[in-house]
């Protein structure tokens, strides 16, 4: 499976999560895309050094090849569901108490 593939399908779950099983819709939430740029602005630094120093290479044939500040776009489309997931099961577990 390309690295492509899997943050696509990361994000496709992400999502089905919080619109459908956990039911947070924390994607229509304006505090979600006011404070998303915070995590992306410190995402593409890690992640500008990790790739653009050689720490981390990637297979070219597994990646789209588009990058934003030496990383792979998948790292930022990956990363953006693990930050969904995160905060959806964050807002659920908080509904609960």
């Amino acid at each position: 499976m390309s690295y492509t593939l899997a943050a696509g399908l990361g994000l496709t779950v992400a999502v089905l999560l919080d619109f459908f099983v956990l039911r947070t819709r924390v994607l229509r939430s304006a505090a979600f895309w006011c404070t998303y740029p915070i995590v992306l602005f410190f995402q593409l630094v890690s992640n500008g050094i990790l790739t653009g120093r050689g720490i981390v290479l990637y297979d070219p044939g597994a990646i789209v090849g588009w990058r934003l500040a030496n990383a792979p776009v998948e790292d930022l489309v990956f990363g953006f569901a693990l930050v969904l997931v995160t905060l959806s099961l964050w807002t659920r577990l908080g509904t609960r108490e």
